[in-house]
């Protein structure tokens, strides 16, 4: 079996390929620059663009399986659906895709609206499928070290209703046992996957000022004040913009799992998902080495 992983140096993709390659399985990355991707031994960098559809046809040569990881991009839903005809053209037996939880009760939000889009783009090749929909991640917490260490906030403005959020190691367990899996008990379904607790932004503080031994403050909901702190910050303005957007229906509704969404995500990921506590202490930890 030969997987292509699109996607596959990034923050989900990384964990999902050394999973692949621990499993013994012969796994390319797709990477604008192969020269430079860092990979685990027994992964090959391979070239492509998804921006440049005449770019992927090597890449895809004698690919069994394709895992698409798309990334928060202007052009997103071009370049997935880019990466899907690729894939049709190729032969491709079975396509896994990194969606977003109820990805449809936002379709306003540009990024969701992609991958809405490629979706439906996957759905149309008649090639089998799985798509494997995430939960926002504990690690996007990582880019706010400075804030949450140096200055005591919680400033990501995720609001009072909650998220089921999840660790992106149990996110890439589930992409690995959709593609490892034989047989047709996967083809055609669409899986949540979520964490345990619905975490507010005031619960998430609390849970960074345990961790961290130090009082920590969620930053609140003023979302003009978070896109003008993420502008001065470098925040492209597209992504400003798409985020805004986003927190602001995290903060109306909220992107909370039901109790058969987390009965159901156990068909992949095959272990209870991790708790957000238990990830911020061990990174506190890591932080404070």
């Amino acid at each position: 079996m030969s997987i292509l992983v699109i996607g596959g140096t990034g923050t989900v993709g990384s964990a999902t390929v050394a999973r692949l390659v621990r499993r013994g399985k012969s796994v390319r990355v797709l990477s604008r620059h192969p020269e430079n991707a860092t990979l685990p031994a027994g992964a090959t960098a391979v070239a492509g663009d998804l921006s440049d559809p005449a770019t992927l046809g090597e890449a895809f040569e004698g690919i069994d399986r394709l895992c698409l990881i798309t990334p928060l991009d202007p052009q997103e839903g071009e370049k997935g659906k880019s990466a899907v005809s690729a894939a049709r053209t190729a032969g491709v037996a079975r396509i896994v895709f990194h969606s977003v939880h109820k990805v449809e009760a936002c379709p306003e939000a540009p990024h969701f609206r992609s991958k809405i889009e490629i979706e439906g783009a996957i759905k149309g090749t008649g090639i089998p499928f799985t798509v494997v929909r995430p939960n926002n991640f504990f690690q996007n917490d990582l880019w706010l070290r400075q804030a949450l260490v140096e200055h005591g906030v919680y400033p990501q403005p995720i609001g009072a209703k909650g998220l089921s959020r999840v660790d992106t190691g149990d996110i890439a367990d589930c992409l690995t046992t959709a593609l490892l899996a034989d047989g047709d008990e996967l083809t055609g379904k669409t899986f949540p996957v979520v964490g345990p607790d619905v975490l507010t932004g005031e619960q998430c503080a609390r849970i960074w000022g345990s961790a961290l031994g130090r009082k920590v403050v969620y930053g609140g909901n003023d979302l003009d004040r978070w896109a003008a702190q993420a502008a001065q910050g470098g925040m492209p303005d597209w992504m400003v913009a798409d985020l805004e957007i986003m927190y602001r229906f995290f903060q109306q509704q909220g992107l909370a799992a039901t109790t058969d969404e987390l009965a159901r995500q156990n068909e992949l990921m095959g272990h209870p998902p991790r708790r957000f506590e238990d990830w911020a202490a061990e990174t506190a930890k890591k932080w404070r080495v």
